[in-house]
Parts: structure tokens; sequence; C-alpha cells
């Protein structure tokens, strides 16, 4: 069956994607051939985005983060922009994103599960005051609050747990779906990669550019861009 097809037939979709859907978008990936994991750095970006650098380098961290973690000028694409509209139509019960960008509300989803947190919420370790991704790209040096508190990212850096009702939300809404699309990820971050097996529904689809772990399981596989796909696609 088409895609289409598959979207024709289910009532509960939903919606599992990483960084290839933003790609499309301008925001390069981590581990493909150019991706930020492949670029030359003094220390790995896998060391400067966890929390032990977080708190031990706090300037060198900001450093690397605004230059490479806030693409703020990125707009959404195709894929979240079907997204969005699929939801408006009561057709997408959710969408659980592995990406920070949170290019999938400002496309107008609303039901968005973000498994690693989002560059736009940006707290004060202190007091918990709120700061916007604009007033952290637009800071120097290590950003503080007003009360002198240092400012931290809501995105979950390596060595730190994912969110308990986040991961409650993704998980229900996965294992409700009767069909599941999985796009633009290698399946390969733990244990986010892992909330694919809580799908009980009746058809899987991965959209990839790569091959993946999960192809062979899958119903329908398709070797394209996220956006090329979704946005040809007319229910």
């Amino acid at each position: 069956m088409t895609l289409k097809e598959l979207l024709q037939e289910s009532s509960r979709v939903v919606f599992f994607g990483g960084a290839g859907v933003s790609t499309e978008s301008g925001i390069p990936d981590f581990r493909s051939e150019d991706g930020l994991y492949r670029q030359k750095y003094d220390v790995p970006p896998e060391v400067m985005l966890s929390s032990d650098y977080f708190y031990s380098h706090t300037e060198e961290f900001y450093r690397f983060y605004r230059d490479k973690m806030l693409p703020l000028w990125a707009k959404p694409n195709a894929a979240h922009l079907k997204l969005a509209e699929w939801e408006r139509e009561g057709k997408l019960l959710a969408v659980v994103t592995q990406n920070i960008d949170g290019l999938h509300q400002a496309a107008g989803s609303k039901k968005v599960y973000e498994l690693h947190g989002s560059v736009h919420r940006n707290y004060c370790l202190k007091c918990h005051k709120f700061y916007s991704a604009e007033q952290i790209a637009a800071s120097e040096g290590v950003p503080r609050c007003t009360c002198g508190g240092i400012i931290k990212p809501d995105v979950v850096l390596y060595g730190e747990p994912l969110d308990g009702e986040v991961i409650e939300g993704a998980i229900d809404a996965i294992s409700r779906a009767d069909l599941l699309i999985v796009a633009g990820t290698s399946l390969t971050v733990y244990p986010a990669a892992g909330f694919v097996d809580m799908f009980r529904g009746s058809h899987l689809v991965l959209i990839n550019r790569s091959q993946t772990a999960l192809d062979e399981r899958c119903e329908l596989v398709i070797r394209e861009s996220v956006g090329k796909v979704l946005g040809e696609v007319v229910v």
C-alpha cells in the first residue's frame, strides 16, 4: 500500500521524528557525513553537550551552544506544516520528536512530545525564572538571571534523564496509534529510539534516506526526504 492509502484507512496517526525532519529547514543533523559529530573540535560535541561539561565549563558550553544549537532563523518546512494540518483535521494524535528546535510548534502543532527538550525554554537554576531562546542568543558569556543565578537551557544533555511526563505522554500516544510514521532518524539514540517498540497498531512506516534497524519490521519504507514525502501527500 502507498502512504496515502495507509493514511486514508487510519484514524489515529502518530509521527515519530528525528533530525532529518529539520534538515530541510537548514538545520544540520548530527550523524551524517557532514553532520555536527563529524566536524573537528578540540572537545567532541558529545562532551560539550553533556551535563558534566555544562556545570564544569559553562562559558565554553555556551560558546558552542550559541554557535551550533540556536538556529533561530530556521522556518518550518513542508513536513512540519503537513503534520500540523493533519492534527487540525483530527487525523494526527501527536508528534513525538527528538528535535529541540521548536519547529513543530512554529508550524502550528499543539500535541508535541519533545523527548530532548527545547531551546525555546530556558530557566534560572536558582529561582526558575523563564528566559527565551532569543535572550540566550543575545547574551554574552554565561547568561545569568536578574537574581544572579545561572540560566540553563531546558534541553536533555548527555548524562541527564528524559522528562517523566514527556515519556509517559509519548508512550501513551504511540501505543494508541493505528499508524506510526517514523521519519528522519537513524534510531540509534536511546532511550528515545526504543519508544517505537511500544507501537501495537497495524501500520508501521519509515521515511529515511539511509537504512535503519527498523526497516525489516516496516510495512512501507520510503528512501526520500521527509518534507518531500509528506508535502506531496493529499489525503
